[in-house]
């Protein structure tokens, strides 16, 4: 089986969550309240659209046709009924798909030989004052289909929507077998071309609806995702857009508000710096994350006591037996012969700045050690300012944050006297 536009739906939704309030129709105005953008560029698109046919397969094999009833006058026959029931796909094959990206309008897609059946029951019946017949026989439709869809992405509810409603489905076969009879009499025949086309028509009604639904049930799921990705106890985060998405030829791009939450309180943008021309096109994916993101972020997490940092014995003698500087303390070396401990938590609220080079933080800490678990009172106590570049890296399919002290400024040490030096 070849690869499909299935993906395609995911990597449009991949980007597009949020829900909060309405976006901006003036897109350079919804910049300066854009905490977040996310960009994916055609060749993403290219390599998610060849990794599974799930989604399509999903909605053909979802999808929930609903019986059918009708009636319709015959000259010699009299007045004939007929019902379809439990239309069931089988065999499904899907072959080649194609993309593009239109600029100011929307995606296109097109999903060529789909190959199916559909097996169902008919139920039909027919009379006038001379016969009357009644019967049941089973059916099956070869089918071989191409599918188009042009989704439009529009911003309703605070979040980016898809309208799917531009779908179409082209039959290039549509072949009827009654009970298996490939050579069906004349009356089998009269019911061929009713029961085509009635087939025809769920088929398309209930492939295009599933597809939105699907479409709507991956917005949810990765809004949701995200949310808890981004979420922790008491700090959240609104992620909702600021502006409709951007589709050019080359990305789409998606405005987040990426306004933290922390005890009923939210963060405000209003003056945010971003703007498209400090994006490329040259990789895949890009997220651009303002400053105005991380600095309530670190906010809440110090109000919330997330920064604290607990030191074991065996790593601490560890750090001692490095070489020092200054011979070590009488009192601390006692204390380590005992189950020392020490902990270092911010004492200040942490503040950072992004630039080409990477991000810094500043940052006032505190610490103590302590001998023993159940001592109060610490043999050491130390503020001090500092510096660190954290710069990211990725591989593996994993995000690694790496901090490289600039500057300690030891502010105030607490050592009690003592002859042991």
């Amino acid at each position: 089986m070849s690869p499909h536009v299935g993906p395609l739906l995911l990597l449009l939704f991949f980007c597009m969550f949020g829900a909060s309030h309405s976006c901006l129709e003036d897109r350079a105005s919804a910049y300066r309240f854009t905490g977040a953008v996310c960009r994916l560029t055609y060749p993403a698109a290219v390599v998610l659209n060849e990794k599974t046919t799930k989604v399509i397969e999903a909605a053909f094999q979802h999808a929930r046709y609903p019986n059918m009833k009708g009636e319709k006058s015959l000259a010699f026959i009299g007045k004939l009924t007929y019902g379809l029931e439990n239309l069931e796909i089988h065999n499904l094959t899907i072959g080649r798909s194609s993309f593009a990206l239109r600029a100011g309008v929307g995606i296109d897609m097109e999903i060529s030989n789909v190959s199916a059946f559909f097996k169902g029951t008919l139920q039909y019946g027919y009379g006038s004052w001379l016969i009357d017949v009644e019967n049941s026989l089973d059916f099956e439709v070869e089918s071989q289909i191409d599918l188009g869809i042009n989704p439009k992405l529009y911003c309703g509810h605070g979040k980016v929507a898809a309208d799917t409603s531009d779908c179409y489905l082209n039959f290039h076969k549509l072949r009827l077998h009654l009970q298996g009879d490939r050579e069906p009499n004349w009356l089998k025949k009269l019911f061929t071309d009713i029961i085509t086309f009635t087939v025809k028509l769920l088929v398309k009604s209930q492939i295009c609806k599933e597809i939105n639904k699907l479409a709507n049930i991956l917005a949810d799921f990765i809004q949701d995702t995200a949310e808890q990705f981004l979420g922790d106890g008491d700090i959240s985060m609104d992620i909702g857009v600021t502006a409709a998405p951007v589709i050019t030829a080359n990305y789409v791009e998606s405005y987040h508000k990426g306004l933290t939450q922390y005890q009923n309180s939210s963060a405000l943008i209003t003056d945010s710096v971003f703007h498209p021309s400090q994006l490329t096109e040259d990789r895949m994916l890009y997220f651009w994350l303002s400053d105005q993101v991380f600095n309530p972020m670190v906010a809440a997490a110090h109000e919330d006591g997330r920064f604290q940092l607990n030191i074991s014995a065996a790593e601490l003698r560890e750090l001692f037996n490095t070489s020092l500087s200054s011979r070590t303390p009488g009192v601390i070396r006692e204390c380590f012969s005992e189950s020392p401990q020490l902990s270092v938590w911010s004492s200040s609220l942490p503040f950072l700045n992004t630039s080409s080079s990477g991000t810094r933080v500043w940052a006032e800490v505190s610490g103590q050690l302590t001998c023993d678990r159940d001592q109060m009172t610490p043999v050491l106590f130390f503020q001090a300012h500092t510096s660190t570049d954290v710069r990211a890296s990725y591989s593996d399919k994993k995000l690694f944050l790496h901090g490289i002290p600039t500057e300690i400024f030891v502010t105030g040490a607490d050592l009690p006297s003592t002859n042991n030096t």
